[in-house]
Protein backbone atom coordinates (compact mmCIF):
# COMPACT_ATOMS: atom_id res chain seq x y z
CA UNK A 1 0.00 0.00 0.00
CA UNK A 2 1.34 3.33 -1.03
CA UNK A 3 0.80 7.03 -0.74
CA UNK A 4 0.26 9.40 -3.51
CA UNK A 5 1.35 13.17 -3.39
CA UNK A 6 -0.16 15.47 -5.36
CA UNK A 7 0.97 19.25 -6.30
CA UNK A 8 -2.26 20.56 -8.08
CA UNK A 9 -2.54 23.77 -10.59
CA UNK A 10 -4.08 25.21 -13.28
CA UNK A 11 -2.77 23.58 -15.68
CA UNK A 12 -0.79 20.52 -14.84
CA UNK A 13 -1.22 18.20 -11.91
CA UNK A 14 1.83 16.58 -10.31
CA UNK A 15 2.28 13.95 -9.05
CA UNK A 16 4.26 11.37 -7.03
CA UNK A 17 3.84 8.23 -5.03
CA UNK A 18 5.67 6.46 -1.98
CA UNK A 19 7.78 3.55 -2.13
CA UNK A 20 5.93 0.56 -0.26
CA UNK A 21 7.45 1.10 2.80
CA UNK A 22 6.51 4.80 2.94
CA UNK A 23 10.50 5.79 3.12
CA UNK A 24 10.34 7.64 -0.19
CA UNK A 25 9.28 9.91 -2.78
CA UNK A 26 9.05 9.38 -6.38
CA UNK A 27 7.85 11.62 -9.16
CA UNK A 28 5.50 9.85 -11.42
CA UNK A 29 3.94 12.32 -14.33
CA UNK A 30 2.58 15.29 -14.68
CA UNK A 31 -1.16 15.60 -15.65
CA UNK A 32 -1.62 18.29 -18.39
CA UNK A 33 -5.35 19.61 -17.09
CA UNK A 34 -8.44 18.64 -19.62
CA UNK A 35 -11.13 19.03 -17.77
CA UNK A 36 -12.08 17.97 -14.35
CA UNK A 37 -13.79 14.69 -14.86
CA UNK A 38 -10.56 13.13 -17.14
CA UNK A 39 -7.79 14.61 -14.18
CA UNK A 40 -9.74 13.16 -11.45
CA UNK A 41 -9.84 9.73 -14.11
CA UNK A 42 -6.26 9.69 -14.94
CA UNK A 43 -5.80 9.96 -10.60
CA UNK A 44 -8.64 7.04 -10.02
CA UNK A 45 -6.35 4.65 -12.81
CA UNK A 46 -2.68 5.85 -10.69
CA UNK A 47 -4.68 4.82 -7.24
CA UNK A 48 -6.14 1.76 -8.42
CA UNK A 49 -2.66 1.00 -10.20
CA UNK A 50 0.01 1.53 -7.61
CA UNK A 51 -2.37 0.45 -4.67
CA UNK A 52 -2.93 4.00 -3.01
CA UNK A 53 -4.25 4.12 0.28
CA UNK A 54 -3.58 7.58 1.23
CA UNK A 55 -3.49 10.67 -0.91
CA UNK A 56 -1.58 13.94 0.27
CA UNK A 57 -2.66 17.52 -1.55
CA UNK A 58 -0.41 20.13 -1.62
CA UNK A 59 -2.00 23.44 -0.02
CA UNK A 60 -1.15 26.68 -1.03
CA UNK A 61 -0.98 28.86 1.68
CA UNK A 62 0.38 32.45 1.75
CA UNK A 63 3.51 33.50 3.48
CA UNK A 64 1.40 34.62 7.17
CA UNK A 65 -0.26 31.07 6.87
CA UNK A 66 -3.78 32.17 5.59
CA UNK A 67 -5.48 30.53 2.69
CA UNK A 68 -5.40 32.64 -0.52
CA UNK A 69 -7.16 32.13 -3.85
CA UNK A 70 -4.69 29.25 -4.95
CA UNK A 71 -5.60 27.04 -1.92
CA UNK A 72 -9.29 27.74 -2.60
CA UNK A 73 -9.39 26.14 -5.74
CA UNK A 74 -7.00 22.90 -4.51
CA UNK A 75 -9.33 22.66 -1.93
CA UNK A 76 -12.29 22.72 -4.18
CA UNK A 77 -10.68 19.81 -6.74
CA UNK A 78 -9.54 17.85 -3.72
CA UNK A 79 -13.39 17.90 -2.70
CA UNK A 80 -14.12 16.33 -6.07
CA UNK A 81 -11.40 13.92 -6.03
CA UNK A 82 -13.03 12.39 -2.94
CA UNK A 83 -16.52 12.18 -3.72
CA UNK A 84 -15.53 9.98 -6.96
CA UNK A 85 -12.58 7.96 -4.93
CA UNK A 86 -15.80 7.26 -2.38
CA UNK A 87 -18.57 6.57 -4.97
CA UNK A 88 -16.04 4.67 -7.60
CA UNK A 89 -16.35 1.35 -8.21
CA UNK A 90 -12.77 0.65 -8.70
CA UNK A 91 -11.66 1.58 -5.29
CA UNK A 92 -12.12 -1.22 -2.83
CA UNK A 93 -11.28 0.78 0.52
CA UNK A 94 -11.46 4.17 1.96
CA UNK A 95 -9.10 6.48 0.50
CA UNK A 96 -7.55 9.02 3.14
CA UNK A 97 -6.89 12.82 1.70
CA UNK A 98 -4.79 15.27 4.13
CA UNK A 99 -3.36 18.71 3.36
CA UNK A 100 -0.07 19.29 3.27
CA UNK A 101 1.14 22.65 3.46
CA UNK A 102 3.49 23.03 0.22
CA UNK A 103 4.63 26.93 0.89
CA UNK A 104 8.40 27.10 -1.19
CA UNK A 105 7.89 23.79 -2.18
CA UNK A 106 7.97 24.57 -5.97
CA UNK A 107 10.94 27.52 -5.14
CA UNK A 108 13.09 24.20 -3.93
CA UNK A 109 11.71 22.14 -7.21
CA UNK A 110 13.20 24.78 -8.81
CA UNK A 111 16.18 25.33 -7.21
CA UNK A 112 16.96 22.00 -7.22
CA UNK A 113 16.45 21.47 -10.90
CA UNK A 114 18.82 24.15 -11.16
CA UNK A 115 21.76 22.45 -8.94
CA UNK A 116 21.35 19.49 -11.35
CA UNK A 117 21.96 22.03 -14.03
CA UNK A 118 18.57 20.83 -16.23
CA UNK A 119 17.52 23.16 -19.08
CA UNK A 120 14.82 25.68 -18.38
CA UNK A 121 12.96 23.66 -20.91
CA UNK A 122 13.32 20.79 -19.32
CA UNK A 123 12.10 22.01 -16.01
CA UNK A 124 9.04 23.14 -17.27
CA UNK A 125 8.14 19.79 -17.85
CA UNK A 126 9.03 18.05 -14.56
CA UNK A 127 8.76 20.56 -12.12
CA UNK A 128 5.66 19.64 -11.03
CA UNK A 129 6.36 15.76 -10.33
CA UNK A 130 9.06 17.62 -8.39
CA UNK A 131 7.02 19.75 -6.50
CA UNK A 132 4.81 16.87 -5.71
CA UNK A 133 7.69 14.68 -5.05
CA UNK A 134 8.75 17.17 -2.34
CA UNK A 135 5.62 17.34 -1.32
CA UNK A 136 5.55 13.82 -0.46
CA UNK A 137 8.34 12.88 1.23
CA UNK A 138 7.91 16.07 3.45
CA UNK A 139 4.84 14.23 4.66
CA UNK A 140 6.80 10.29 4.56
CA UNK A 141 9.10 12.28 6.48
CA UNK A 142 6.91 13.59 9.31
CA UNK A 143 5.58 10.02 9.90
CA UNK A 144 8.91 9.45 11.17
Amino acid sequence: MRIMGLDVGDRTIGVAISDALKITAQGKETIMRQSIKQDIDRLVELIVEYEVTKVVSGLPMNMNGTLGPQGEKTQEFVKKLEKKLKYSDRIKTEIEIVFWDERLTTLGAERMLIEADVSRKKRKTVIDKVAAQLILQGYLDSLK
